[in-house]
């Protein structure tokens, strides 16, 4: 490794009874890529919020460029060189590229903005990521993710970051913005500047890093370089032992229909789809972006409104809406758990229980203790870290925060689980709980419709996999009879894979 061009050393922060870090040691070279990897929960977005002076460290030092480093908040960290690219894009989408890159450092003289002194350093830093199109009058709500994606990274760029962090900078991009990605992290490597890159896909660490620090329990269980390290080694270091099954099977055997569709339309997508889940049954929904996956669960569950078509569960035709679709065995986990999943400011045991509560109610009273002890039991069920049941939400990391979601679908004791990107955005050891809990649940006779944009698990973890296209079902074949490429080809309608954009995710582009 290169002379660090950052170093954290010792670096220790409680939270109440939590010790989110403990004695972590952390260093990145000049021009190399390092990820950092770890379990939710394990301090990565802590020591992150260290570095960028969100967060005060209780103990340890830092350096930046061989200078002693302590920030006094976001700001002072912004000045020494330090730049957060967050999951959740921090952009006013209602200003243009330029004014969100220049957000905090206009050029203006008494009150007057100058455009035309500030105009340039934005041209430059939008040409210097390879990707001068972007126009710096385009409102940014007219962007894609990628796109916007890249006018914060012009951001850090105007600010002369001399290291960027990454948090999860793929977790919602098409495949296509994720090349697009690697190009312009690899183009600011080239350039001298330290990356920090936090992700959950091993594959694409494996593509784009040099080096790897790994957290645990607030840790670090391993650091080194890449070459030479296998994946096997990595998880192992995640989670503190082998995991030999990344996609765990539970046995299971489909049965009688459960849920049937028939001609189901939606007032746009999904179209006229014929669909039938079985007792017992993971069938998995795979398609593009656009392909209507996420509409039919919406449909389905009754938050979008249907046009035409039957939904038949258990025998009985049903009129979707939410709560009559509760009350008939369904429950629903969304994709946007920040904005739509959960109630980010109400505590884990208001979230887990609030779709049904009749169990602790009487008489229009709840029995807050017979409900704490539910909730205790679907934490421990889970392995849901968090100091109690009372506690907020959002005050857990994200796969935290993903287990309590899919704790309140299981609390509802639905019989059919409409489960939408339920790994997304979670590590490698949650994700094969999550696979094992889908199978239980299969196993104890429910059905399981599951999307997602990651062909490797739908063909692991599903009994069938239907492919949507352009909002209308394409086929549907049992899982062992797909593989990748004829999974891309059927969502594309192409003759070969390499010529898609899909959402669909094999294996990251090499860079």
């Amino acid at each position: 490794m290169t002379a660090p061009l950052l170093g954290m050393h010792g670096i220790g922060k409680r939270f109440g009874a939590t010790q989110a870090l403990d004695d972590v040691s952390f260093q990145l070279g000049a021009g190399r890529v390092m990820a950092l990897i770890g379990e939710n929960g394990a301090g990565k977005s802590t020591l992150m919020k260290v570095l960028s002076g969100a967060c005060p460290a209780d103990r340890g030092q830092m350096e930046v460029a061989g200078r002693p480093y302590r920030p006094t908040g976001p700001h002072s960290a912004r000045d020494a060189g330090i730049a957060m690219i967050y999951q959740e894009l921090n952009l006013a989408p209602d200003l243009s590229v330029e004014d969100n890159i220049m957000l905090g450092q206009e050029h203006q003289r008494q009150g007057i903005l100058l455009r035309s002194r500030q105009r340039p350093r934005v041209l430059e830093a939008l040409a210097r990521l390879g990707h001068p199109e972007l126009h710096p009058e385009t409102p940014v709500r007219q962007l894609s993710v990628g796109a916007r994606q890249l006018v914060e990274i012009a951001r850090a760029l105007i600010q002369q970051a001399s290291v960027i962090v990454f948090d999860e900078p793929t977790s919602s991009l098409a495949s296509q913005d994720v090349t697009r990605l690697f190009e312009v992290i690899s183009r600011l490597r080239d350039d001298g500047i330290g990356i920090v890159y936090i992700s959950h896909f091993l594959e694409e660490v494996r593509t784009l890093c040099d080096d790897y620090t790994v957290l645990r329990d607030g840790q670090v269980a391993g650091t080194g370089s890449l070459q030479g390290t296998s994946e096997a080694d990595i998880i192992s270091m995640m989670v503190g032992r082998s995991v030999d099954e990344l996609f765990p099977t539970v046995p299971h055997s489909p049965g009688d229909a459960l849920l049937d569709l028939s001609g189901l339309c939606g007032r746009a997508i999904p179209r006229d789809i014929d669909l039938t889940l079985h007792q017992g049954e993971i069938l998995g929904v795979a398609g593009l972006v656009g392909a209507g996956r996420t509409e039919l669960l919406r449909c389905l569950f009754g938050l979008d409104p249907i046009a035409s078509g039957t939904v038949c569960i258990g025998g009985i035709t049903r009129t979707p809406a939410p709560r009559t679709m509760i009350n008939a065995g369904l429950s629903f986990v969304s994709e946007d758990r920040k904005d739509e999943g959960l109630a980010q400011q109400r505590s884990i045991a208001d979230n887990i229980t609030y779709s049904r509560l009749k169990p602790y109610g009487r008489l229009g009273w709840l029995n807050l203790r017979r409900r704490s002890q539910a909730v205790s039991e679907c934490m421990q069920q889970l392995e849901i870290k968090a100091v109690s049941g009372q506690q907020s939400v959002w005050e857990l990391s994200g796969g935290n925060q993903q287990k309590v979601a899919l704790a309140r679908a299981l609390h509802q004791n639905a019989q059919v689980l409409l489960l939408d990107e339920p790994t997304r955005g979670i590590d490698v050891g949650t994700k094969a709980e999550v696979y094992r809990l889908i199978g239980e649940q299969a196993a104890d006779g429910k059905g399981v419709l599951f999307v997602s944009s990651y062909a490797p698990e739908l063909l692991a973890v599903c009994d069938r996999v239907a492919v949507l296209a352009r909002g209308r079902l394409q086929e549907v074949r049992p899982a062992s009879e797909w593989t990748e490429e004829s999974l891309l080809n059927c969502a594309t309608g192409s003759t070969t894979a390499g010529s898609s954009t899909s959402m669909i995710e094999t294996t990251r582009p090499s860079r």
